[in-house]
């Protein structure tokens, strides 16, 4: 036992020692640590426990509050709905921002660093906590700001950005988005442009859901035209903001019937704009919402933007049959003529269905002549043909679809610059499509998987 004595003695104090480094040191260290992070920070809060942000400037003072989800409102000096974005912008950069050294411990001189009369100061409320910081002028480098705060009155050198904070006034933090809202849950759109109105249906029955147009016709919509036109009303920013009050009233008087207006059904909920332009020359336009909203000012592209005729709204394919229905295509030029059957989803010539033929090439072809779009509306209903030599065409197609009838037809005349005139049942009237796609009409021969070089087929 006494031979073991010197090694028990000596683990007992490994482990006493241990246990000081562990209680004591570490402890102390760990301390020291949460300390000094403490102290690098500018403002002692989380971003998500920030409540209150109040920013006074020579451009005036600026009071914002966080209400339910988050969602921050200008408070004063006037009320409105704020850009949360903006704001969260702002206050991140103040709590990420971090204290590189003090540089004057009790702050008497501060006139050197711009902090006698700061150019900005935030005050921060976290609840009952709150803090205050006054931002000077820039640091050794562009990207560092002399700070403030209020709470021990020390000159700070900060890796805080100017461009984050000077120059911010009540437009910066406004909610600039004249609608809000999510294009999945858009049900109908109308559209009123003096003296045409256009009523769009979103068919939730069709795999995927598209678009419909209901009035003045009820035909199929070019699903792109109207996505685009909902992006853009997403995109609807104001430039300024007449509030109420005498300017309102009298702008309002001025503003006459609206260029265009536009209403939206959103999950059983109507929102409106109406869009004006009073004197062309002026280079202002405007938008109006509800009636307890201000008046927006906005971009005069916007109008452009959000006008659509008839003819850009609707489906400009002119064949008149989709994919999923082709059964047959009748294919005839100058040069020659076949016809194309799709069986069992493979395509093969009707004069010859044991020839192997290269599907992919017939896919793209295909394809390419279903989805032909009338690039330019040349006449809206249709005359004489001989003029854009659609009475003798350079090619013809006509569609078959599965129940045997035949229901598209698209005819191309005579090339004219990089366009052709085409007449097609999915569209009344006389347009001009791209003209490469007289190009882009195979052979019989060249529809022939086993006639191509190896190099093509590889």
């Amino acid at each position: 036992m006494r031979r073991y004595w010197a090694t028990m003695v000596l683990a007992v104090a490994v482990v006493a020692l241990g246990a000081y480094v562990y209680l004591v040191e570490l402890a102390s260290e760990q301390s020291k640590t949460q300390v000094e992070t403490r102290e690098k920070k500018i403002i002692p809060f989380a971003e998500t426990e920030i409540t209150e942000l109040t920013l006074r400037s020579a451009a005036g003072d600026i009071a914002l509050a966080t209400g339910d989800n988050r969602k921050w409102r200008i408070t004063a000096p006037i009320s409105a709905e704020a850009d949360s974005r903006e704001v969260e912008s702002v206050l991140r950069a103040l709590v990420l921002g971090k204290v590189t050294r003090v540089v004057e411990d009790r702050g008497t001189a501060l006139a050197p660093f711009g902090l006698e009369q700061p150019p900005v100061i935030l005050t921060v409320k976290a609840g009952s906590k709150e803090e205050t910081v006054s931002l000077g002028d820039t640091g050794p480098i562009s990207s560092t700001l002399y700070a403030l705060r209020q709470s021990e009155q020390k000159v700070l050198l900060t890796d805080l950005a100017a461009k984050d904070f000077l120059g911010k006034t009540l437009l910066s933090f406004r909610k600039k988005e004249i609608l809000t809202f999510d294009q999945a849950q858009v049900e109908r759109l109308r559209l009123t442009y003096p003296p045409t109105e256009i009523v769009l249906y979103r068919d939730e029955r069709a795999k995927p859901p598209r678009w419909t147009i209901r009035f003045p016709i009820d035909t199929t919509a070019d699903q792109t035209e109207v996505r685009s036109l909902l992006f853009r009303l997403e995109d609807l920013k104001a430039l300024g903001f007449v509030d109420a009050g005498l300017e309102h009233t009298k702008l309002l008087g001025k503003l006459g019937q609206p260029s265009a207006k536009i209403t939206l059904y959103v999950a059983g909920k109507e929102q409106t704009v109406k869009l004006f332009q009073p004197d062309r020359t002026s280079g202002e336009a405007f938008a109006v919402t509800t009636p307890d909203a201000p008046i927006y000012r906005i971009t005069p592209a916007a109008l452009k933007d959000l006008t659509r005729d008839l003819f850009a709204l609707r489906d400009k394919r002119l064949l008149g049959v989709d994919r999923d229905d082709l059964a047959m295509l009748s294919v005839q030029t100058r040069d020659g003529q076949y016809v194309l059957i799709n069986q069992n989803n493979e395509w093969v010539l009707e004069d010859d269905p044991t020839a192997k033929l290269d599907q992919q090439t017939v896919d793209l072809f295909v394809s390419r002549v279903i989805n032909l779009p009338a690039e330019i509306q040349v006449v809206k209903e249709t005359g004489p043909l001989a003029a854009y030599g659609l009475s003798s065409p350079a090619a013809e197609f006509t569609a078959t679809t599965r129940d045997g009838k035949q229901k598209g037809r698209l005819v191309l005349g005579t090339k004219t610059g990089g366009l052709a005139y085409a007449i097609g049942q999915g569209l009344p009237g006389i347009h001009q499509v791209r003209a490469d796609i007289l190009t882009q009409i195979p052979s019989k021969q060249s529809l022939r998987a086993d006639d191509k070089p190896a190099a093509e087929k590889s």
